[in-house]
């Protein structure tokens, strides 16, 4: 059961086999001998245990066993020890790495859950697809438009099941996916314009540079991005100043500031509306309008090393080959919001963010509901939680609610748009051959240099 795909066909057949088995699949390993679990519960290896992981990895304990967590930082790595414990007892042998490796070799571990910067998804997940375990990686997926090609790349080699964590296709109420079927209904008429309010960056300042964290393996959190000195700055936010842990959004060499990160929900879902009205709906131009930085840019690249590099403000006008506008800002208050999506159409508008849902066809919907089935289409199948659908879509062997192929074409946007902010100037986009028009230096961006010993692979 080594292969991936004699693990797809055994799959298949556990349900109509499960009687007669004397022991699960999941557990024909001896090195499960300690686990005590239901029938077909798959095993899982968490590879990044920090403050977003608190709000994965348990939840993916619903559903799977926890053999190994894995951190580059001590600290974290003991503390996701222990909360496996606590959700699965602390009776529970759980192997504690420092390397992602040592989980991805093991063949007694099942599935993945990638919760790291965002500069080191695109090369755990390949390895981890490479080496047979199905993935959920929270977002966004990629740190360049290219690790979006490798990891789609990867995944048509391989088959695995990979589930993106942009929550808002299933969670938050369901609104955003209500939304979405609105709009596929015409509740709002032809889809014109859309505008994504995803926040703002608050500038750092001079961060100086600091001694490493004791249990920080600095030069592997690094991974394909420059060796650099660790930098610290203790402030009276909820966050320290850092080029670390949470901080790490706001560097361009491990991120893409909120372009990447809320723009990562907003813009997928605006997105996901379009195409669903339009299927073949697909970028074809960015203008950046304004944006303001910390730092000052030269080609693109920060002059200063020692503070935060992303755009802190910005707004960035994107249009569809359907003639249809995407609006992305840091706020839209002249709207009346700082964070949401507000769609616009022949017959009238719509707004959602996490908290609400809101305009004339969302009040329609007590006289005019939509038809039974009008969410279920969309989401295909009876909407669950995202982990849920994930492990359902593990046994299936089908396309989970949040798939790679259409996160690649919304990150696609928003790195696009922070290329075109950082040369400030306009871009054309070929969709159909991921190319940009006549502008070799932005073509060029499409990749990093990756440091050596750290390069992504397919």
């Amino acid at each position: 059961m080594s292969s991936q795909n004699s693990r797809r066909d055994f799959l298949k057949m556990t349900t109509a086999a499960a009687a007669g088995a004397t022991m699960p699949y999941w557990f024909t390993s001896a090195a499960r001998s300690n686990y005590v679990a239901a029938n077909e519960r798959p095993v899982l290896g968490c590879i990044g245990t920090g403050s977003r992981w608190g709000a994965v990895g348990p939840q993916a304990m619903k559903f799977s066993d926890c053999a190994a967590v894995c951190d580059v930082d001590a600290n974290h790595a003991g503390a996701g020890k222990e909360r496996v414990q606590k959700e699965q007892g602390s009776d529970r042998m759980v192997d504690v790495y420092e390397d992602y490796r040592k989980i991805i070799e093991r063949d007694d571990i099942d599935i993945v859950t990638i919760v790291t910067p965002d500069h080191w998804h695109t090369k755990i997940a390949i390895e981890a697809m490479q080496a047979g375990k199905d993935v959920y990686c929270e977002k966004p997926l990629t740190l360049t438009i290219e690790e979006g090609r490798q990891i789609i790349k990867a995944l048509d080699q391989t088959k695995a099941v990979f589930q993106v964590g942009t929550q808002q296709r299933t969670e938050m109420g369901q609104r955003f996916l209500k939304a979405v079927a609105i709009i596929k209904e015409g509740r709002i008429g032809q889809l014109k314009e859309v505008t994504c309010a995803i926040g703002g960056v608050g500038a750092s300042g001079p961060i100086p540079v600091a001694e490493v964290p004791k249990g920080l393996n600095w030069e592997m959190w690094l991974g394909q991005a420059p060796l650099v000195d660790y930098r610290f700055k203790e402030t009276s936010g909820r966050w320290n100043a850092s080029n670390c842990h949470y901080e790490f959004r706001w560097w361009y060499e491990y991120s893409g500031g909120k372009m990447t990160d809320w723009g990562a929900h907003h813009i997928d879902i605006a997105q996901w509306a379009i195409e669903q009205q339009d299927p073949k709906a697909r970028l074809a131009a960015i203008e950046p309008i304004e944006a303001v930085h910390d730092v000052e840019l030269k080609d693109g690249m920060p002059v200063q090393d020692d503070r935060y590099n992303v755009a802190l403000q910005f707004t960035v006008k994107t249009r569809f080959n359907n003639g249809v506008i995407l609006n992305i800002r840091e706020k839209a208050e002249d709207l009346g919001f700082d964070n949401g999506i507000m769609f616009e159409g022949t017959e009238g508008r719509l707004f959602v963010n996490r908290g609400k849902l809101a305009g004339a066809p969302v009040e329609e919907l007590s006289s005019n509901p939509l038809p039974e089935d009008a969410i279920e289409k969309i989401y295909g199948s009876k909407p669950t939680s995202h982990m849920e659908n994930f492990f359902n879509c593990v046994k299936s062997r089908e396309l989970p609610i949040s798939d790679v192929y259409s996160h690649h074409r919304a990150m696609t946007t928003c790195h696009l748009a922070n290329i075109a902010i950082r040369l400030d100037r306009s871009l054309n986009w070929d969709a159909e051959n991921e190319q940009i028009v006549g502008d070799e230096q932005a073509n060029n961006w499409q990749s990093r240099e990756q440091r050596k010993g750290y390069e992504i692979k397919v």
